[in-house]
Formats: structure tokens, sequence, C-alpha cells
């Protein structure tokens, strides 16, 4: 980069940071408002006959549905964003985003149209998963290449927290609705709110983003002739396979902790427990909030102390945290509010993610090696952990628990390998230099 590495962020910065994490909150808002009314989608959208357990999977895995479309839509998208401009792709995102939001909320349900009506719903989220995943790694990377090397953590900790705060969002919205609304008024239509309200807000983000410029890192690869030749993915697939495995095994972490204790946890705790829909929703949006100033801090510390030390410890924290969480959250309503905070506090290291990711690929196929990375891990992953989870939940009830303890040994694991990594490369650089 011509900017100096280590200069302070200034008001520019400030201003592409805030608009980018506003407008990738109002996406995935639009992603995962999904999962916060999945009990009552699956009651209007499913055969009424059908066992609980059953409807309850079939639900997950439309929402499922939504990562498994992932990956195609980010590689195109980064394929472009690699070769023609970051922000280009990072503007079109946001409307494949809305439109499927808004036909979500305008969608007959099984009584009016059979079973048309789920099949049309499981079209809608494939559609939302092919947005959302060019959208992710194009923030990550459209952030990183404005701001100066040694503040690339803080950006995409800063970011990751934005996207964090999509789903804040929603569990602020679905808490309003649980709380004014009677169960009977949100079957009747109350559930469709949330949806119009995603679309709205799409459009909002889509408009907030023709203020945002194309990053300084992209202008000089075109000024200076260097962009990626031929096939982007094919020089990822070909050269940069150990960037690529870190990336997913950290998607992986990232995916599952997101997905197992902020966003499932509260209906988890619904059927288990009995606990009240609005109690698990306000614990959630603590919890939620605790999530944005752990991947703030974990990407400030990653630019002071690097990745490999934060992910190590924080992953540590993690494995302490979420296991005192699903073993306490239910004794009483502070135990449910104090853990639930910690836990979140505790999965922000996934704030560390986005910084390796883009520390792992050269510029000129950054946007694909992420692109690829990310989305196929999180279509594998992220998508089938609810199922997993699920299923487990019939031999154990601690099923949850166990699963983001296994993923927080593969967080240390390869912390400790990045280390190791790390150092050796400062050994080869001295000897040949």
């Amino acid at each position: 980069m011509d900017q100096p590495q280590a200069r302070r962020l200034n008001r520019q910065d400030y201003k592409t940071l805030s608009l980018a994490a506003l407008g990738g909150a109002l996406e995935f808002y639009d992603f995962i408002i999904f999962v916060f009314f999945a009990a009552v989608i699956g009651e209007l959208f499913f055969p009424p006959d059908i066992p609980d357990w059953l409807r309850q999977l079939q639900t997950f895995a439309i929402f499922a549905a939504g990562y498994l479309a992932r990956p195609l839509g980010g590689i195109v998208m980064a394929h472009f964003g690699d070769r023609v401009g970051r922000k280009k792709m990072f503007s079109l995102s946001i409307l494949l985003m809305a439109l499927p939001t808004l036909a979500m909320g305008a969608l007959p349900d099984y009584h009016a149209i059979g079973l048309t009506a789920p099949l049309l719903l499981l079209l809608l989220r494939i559609l939302q998963g092919a947005a959302i995943g060019g959208e992710v790694p194009g923030a990550w990377v459209f952030v990183a290449e404005h701001v100066p090397e040694k503040r690339v953590g803080f950006a995409c900790g800063t970011l990751t927290a934005g996207l964090t705060a999509g789903i804040l969002l929603g569990s602020l919205v679905a808490t309003l609705i649980n709380s004014m609304l009677s169960p009977e008024a949100i079957a009747a239509g109350g559930w469709r709110i949330p949806f119009f309200l995603g679309g709205a807000f799409g459009l909002l983000a889509m408009y907030l983003r023709r203020w945002l410029h194309e990053t300084p890192v992209f202008q000089q690869m075109q000024a200076r002739k260097t962009l990626a030749d031929g096939l982007p993915l094919r020089n990822v697939l070909q050269n940069h396979k150990r960037a690529v495995m870190v990336s997913m095994l950290l998607t992986w972490l990232l995916s599952a902790c997101i997905v197992v204790v902020i966003l499932m946890a509260p209906r988890l705790l619904q059927k288990q427990y009995a606990l009240p829909a609005a109690l698990t929703l306000q614990a959630n949006s603590v919890a939620t909030v605790m999530l944005l100033a752990g991947c703030i801090i974990a990407g400030l510390l990653a630019d002071r102390l690097g990745a490999a030390k934060v992910l190590t410890v924080g992953c540590l924290l993690l494995a302490l945290c979420s296991w005192i969480f699903f073993t306490h959250a239910a004794r009483s309503v502070t135990a449910l509010f104090m853990t639930y905070a910690l836990a979140g506090l505790s999965v922000g290291v996934v704030g560390i993610v986005p910084f390796v990711m883009v520390r792992a690929f050269p510029a000129a196929i950054r946007f694909t090696g992420i692109s690829f990375s990310y989305n196929l891990a999180y279509a594998i992953f992220g998508g089938l952990t609810p199922v997993c989870v699920t299923l487990l939940m019939k031999l154990s009830p601690l099923a949850p628990a166990w699963y983001v303890l296994a993923l927080a040994l593969i967080g240390i694991l390869t912390g400790l390998w990045l280390g190791w990594a790390g150092r050796r490369d400062n050994i080869l650089q001295q000897v040949n230099a």
C-alpha cells in the first residue's frame, strides 16, 4: 500500500468502516431473521400431522439450505470482485438479499398453497444464501484494503461486530414481537413483520453503499496491471492450499459458534427447559452485545499480539465459558443472563478469523481465496450444524456444549500451528537474509 502502514485511522477510514458495518448488519439481519421464527414457520409451512421433531428438523434444513447455496454465489461474486472491482460486488450483494427477504414476508403458507409453500420458501432461502456468500468475504476484503496494515485486525473485528449486530437487530425485533403480540397473533401474520422490515433495511443498505469508494489496493493493482490472470479460483486451488485449509478450519469455528451459541441456543433453552421465548431472547440480546465487544477486542489484540496468541487463549476461554453456559443457564434467571453474557463474549474470538484470512491470500486473489474457503466451509459446517446438533440431542441434552468444546479444541490447535508456522517463517527469512 502507498499509505503509511502504521498511521492512525482517519475520518475517511471511520466513514468506510461505519457504512460497511451498518450495511453488513442490515444484510445479515435479513439472512438470520428466519431462525428466530423457525418454530412458527415450521407450524405454518409444513403438514400439521407430522411429528414435532421432524417438523423442527425440516425447518432447520431449509435454514441450512441458505448456507449450502453460499459457495456458488460467493465464488461468482468473488471472481468479478478480483477482476472488475470490490465495490461493485459489495453493492450488488445487498440487492440480491433484500428482494427474497421481502418475498418471504409475502409468501402464502401450507394451508393456502400446500407443498408449494415450503418449496418456495426453500428457493428464497437459496437466493439469500447466494447473496450472503458474496457479502461477508467482500466486506472483510473491502475494509481490510482501506485501512493501514497495522489496523487490519481492528477493522476486521469491527466489521465482524457489525455483521453480528445484524443478529442483535434480529433478536431485538423478535423479542419485541414476542413481547407485544400473542402467539396466536404471531402465527396469524405477525411473523411476517420482520421480513418486511428486513427487505426495507436491505434497500436502505444498498442506498448507503453508494457513498463508498473502491479500495486503494484494487486501484493500485489496476494502475500497475497486476490483477489476477485467468481464473482466480484456479490460482487459489493450485498455489494456496495451506491458506485454504487454515481458513476453512477457522470458518468451522466461526460458523458453529455463531449458529449454536447465538442462533440456536434460545430455541434449545425453550424446548429443553420450558423457558419463556421472550426471556431467552432477552438473554440472547445481552449475549450478542457481548459478542460485539468480543469481536472488537479480538481484533485490537490481534494487531498488538498477533493472531496465534489471541486465537489460542481465546479458544480456551470459549471452551470454559460455553460449557458453563450450557450446564448452568437454566438454574435461574440471573444464571441465564450471566452465563449467556460470558459465552457471548468468549465467542468474540471469531473476530480473529477474517484477520487471519485476509493475511493468508495475496491481494490479486484475496476475494476469491477468502470467499471459496469461507463459503465452502460455512456450507458444510454452518449449514449442517443445526441438523447435526438436533440429531445428537437425541443422544445427550448436552450435545450443543460438546460440539462447541470440540470446535474450541480445533481453534486451540490451529492457533498453536499458526504460532509455529510464524516462527518458522521468521527463521527462514533471517537465514535467507
